[in-house]
């Protein structure tokens, strides 16, 4: 299963959040600013936070809306907010927020991608502490030569 896309536009580092439903607001408007979901999505992910916390481990969270949302996802697309300062997420304090608008199941691609990463401390860490777009995509695994 191929990793869904992720745009070098649709990254962003060095943000703040003052909680982790503004960053998940972040999160979701990135993906309705590059075309990838109506603005109804970004309620379906704070309805799914509501009733499971995305915090998935290594300061790494992983926003998503619900099943019913999907109907305002245009297309399968990731966004990846990186804010140094963290924000508390639940128990946890998340450092990452990538985004995830799919219209089925090619979320699981990158549930898998980033269970590797973050298996890897150092791996996690040069996410958390990328300084460009390019270095996130390749950590990532993407083709940086296909540039977005």
């Amino acid at each position: 299963m191929a990793m869904p896309r992720l745009e070098a536009r649709a990254i962003r580092l060095g943000l703040t959040a003052v909680d982790k439903h503004d960053a998940i607001e972040q999160a979701g408007g990135v993906l309705v600013e590059i075309g990838a979901v109506e603005e109804a999505y970004v309620a379906a992910m704070h309805e799914r936070e509501s009733s499971i916390n995305t915090y998935i481990g290594e300061g790494v969270a992983i926003p998503h809306g619900t099943e019913q949302g999907r109907v305002h996802v245009k297309r399968t697309a990731l966004s990846f907010l990186q804010f140094p300062e963290g924000v508390d997420w639940g128990e946890q304090r998340a450092t990452v927020a990538v985004g995830i608008a799919s219209q089925s199941n090619e979320h699981v691609a990158v549930l898998s991608a980033l269970a590797q990463i973050l298996t890897d401390p150092a791996r996690a860490e040069a996410l958390r502490s990328a300084t460009s777009p390019g270095q996130v995509l390749a950590l990532l695994g993407y083709d940086t030569d296909q540039d977005s």
